[in-house]
């Protein structure tokens, strides 16, 4: 199977200036990502897409061309992830270039290894439209997640109410962000809101971090400042 390995960093961080490319234990955050896409491919098939000339310089100062500067249009904080890969599977399209996956690596999860991108890709067909990476959800619907009822009363989000212990809940997962395996086809023709076939790739919550605020950038630190990471 050959697959696009699609690294969106826009420019525009407001929770952290400059997110993308700030050191991260002496390294730019967006260099993680690079470095576990060159373990599993070569870097022609590795696209960095930004909005941001400085994004760009980093990137390339470590090596790896940015094949084409993404348009204003697509930099707009209303602009969501599906639009931005089409765009970059388009590209490629258009020079005869075909992949038959397209993994989406976010720079805000550093802690990949991998091994996790080949069992993620292992578990990809063409009969499904996307491969997600997740982890347990902190909160369960069916034991202490509640919905709010027409007199504002806490009402079970799901189940009957009877579950006394979490471990007697069914599992419940959540994405983190960190690995996206997508169907080209379903992309295209139907965007990744309208996605129905969904396989999950479990991973720990430890190398689930998802940088968004000051906060998880110092978890992230922790993390590496403490060794934890196998």
């Amino acid at each position: 199977m050959k697959s696009l390995i699609v690294i969106p960093a826009r420019g525009g961080s407001k929770g952290i200036p400059h997110k993308n490319i700030k050191p991260l234990n002496g390294k730019p955050l967006i260099c993680y990502s690079i470095d576990v896409a060159r373990q599993f491919t070569s870097d022609e098939n590795i696209c960095v897409t930004t909005d941001d000339d400085e994004i760009i310089k980093v990137v390339e100062d470590y090596g790896l061309k940015v094949p084409f500067k993404r348009p204003d249009y697509l930099a707009t904080d209303t602009c969501g992830s599906n639009e931005v890969i089409q765009h970059a599977y388009q590209f490629y399209e258009k020079q005869g270039r075909h992949y038959d996956a397209i993994v989406l690596l976010q720079p805000t999860s550093p802690f990949r290894k991998v091994e996790f991108l080949q069992e993620a890709c292992a578990l990809y067909d063409e009969g499904i439209d996307m491969v997600t990476s997740v982890k347990l959800s902190s909160c369960n619907p069916y034991y202490d997640g509640f919905e709010e009822d027409a007199e504002g009363l806490l009402k079970i989000s799901k189940g009957d109410g009877t579950i006394e212990r979490r471990q007697d809940a069914p599992s419940v997962w959540q994405q983190n962000g960190s690995i996206y395996v997508i169907n080209p086809k379903s992309l295209m023709e139907k965007g990744m809101a309208h996605f129905t076939r969904i396989r999950k790739y479990a991973m720990s919550e430890l190398y689930s971090v998802d940088i968004d605020n000051p906060f998880d950038w110092k978890v992230a630190e922790l993390v590496i400042n403490e060794k934890m990471l196998g």
